[in-house]
């Protein structure tokens, strides 16, 4: 895989899916469910998108993880790359979140999978800040070039800058803070709704960068290695074009391809030429996710990469222990996060 693409994927397939109350007031993207329609329609319509999602991913070679989730008083648990995040060298974070509905998203026996099935050395644990208020929602929040070790984040309650240097600091990122806002001066509460990093190419819509200078730094830091850049609309953002991630898969003859996972959605939003750009370097693969898209995320915010290098099959145990950071310790389920094995 490339510093930028990972080959595996976890995905949480919800039981019980619905666009979260506790976030409406600061998602622009977020929309009620069409009248008429009961939970129950709106919770298997939503499981029928999330399994449409693994088998595309699958069928492109990708490695997919799924995690069940039959807890009901979790409606955002569909995107776990707020909570949880990994990177090459073994290292894994986890993550203060801002709705108080989010925080128990957070999931033992997903961290330890990655510490029995990949080489994981650290995690580090953020989640102690929430008391204080202090939020930095993961790859929402961030959107990371790990190839020039530069993480891009729009201001915003969900995005503490604060925690943002700490988390650079300790992953060895460059801090690129940026004010992002629509037409109407709302903040974008998500940095990876308006912004995708690719290896070769990345989408952004540099336009909802008031600050011109800012704006410029953006542009010249993302294509400093010859990286090209597809800009787009405001418009196309409010069809999630920018919420998508370019992932590692394999063909049936085991060659290396590319792809750039999108929703159906965002992918009629892209012009001609905006997509001959992105498919010099990945195939696009969009999958229809009209329901999960009402509670204002698309394909990326569902998909926490892995970024960690898989264990021999012949290692069924962890035989390395793994050491906790104590940044703030958090619990999950009422389980440390991190136990030294």
């Amino acid at each position: 895989m490339s510093a930028q693409a990972p080959n595996a994927v976890i995905l949480i397939r919800a039981e019980r899916f619905m666009p979260n109350p506790a976030t409406a007031a600061d998602n622009a993207f977020q929309r009620d469910v069409p009248a008429g329609q009961t939970d129950d329609v709106v919770s298997t319509t939503a499981l029928a998108e999330m399994d449409a999602l693994a088998d595309a991913l699958r069928g492109a070679g990708v490695t997919v993880h799924v995690f069940a989730d039959e807890d009901h008083t979790r409606p955002d648990s569909v995107f776990p790359n707020n909570w949880l995040s990994t990177h090459a060298g073994g290292y894994v974070a986890v993550y203060p979140m801002y709705a108080s509905n989010r925080r128990h998203e957070r999931r033992a026996d997903v961290l330890e999978m990655l510490k029995s099935d990949y080489r994981v050395q650290a995690i580090v644990d953020y989640s102690g800040l929430e008391p204080d208020g202090i939020f930095l929602e993961g790859t929402g929040a961030m959107v990371l070039d790990h190839v020039s070790r530069v993480a891009y984040t729009a201001r915003s309650h969900r995005a503490d800058i604060a925690v943002l240097e700490r988390f650079c600091t300790d992953f060895t990122y460059e801090p690129m803070a940026f004010d992002a806002v629509d037409s109407e001066g709302v903040p974008v509460y998500h940095t990876n709704v308006v912004a995708c990093i690719g290896t070769d190419v990345a989408m952004i819509a540099l336009e909802m960068i008031p600050d011109e200078t800012r704006r410029e730094q953006v542009r010249e830091r993302l294509s400093v290695n010859g990286r090209k850049i597809v800009e787009l609309t405001e418009e196309q953002i409010r069809e999630f074009a920018g919420n998508a991630v370019e992932l590692c898969g394999r063909t049936a003859e085991g060659k290396r391809r590319y792809i750039m996972a999108m929703s159906a959605r965002a992918r009629r939003s892209l012009r001609p030429d905006q997509v001959a750009v992105i498919e010099e370097s990945c195939e696009i693969v969009a999958v229809d996710i009209p329901t999960i898209e009402l509670a204002g995320g698309s394909v990326r915010c569902m998909i926490a990469g892995v970024h960690l290098d898989r264990r021999p099959a012949a290692e069924v145990e962890p035989t390395a222990a793994v050491e906790a950071i104590d940044e703030n310790p958090g619990t999950v389920d009422g389980q440390d996060l991190v136990e030294a094995e």
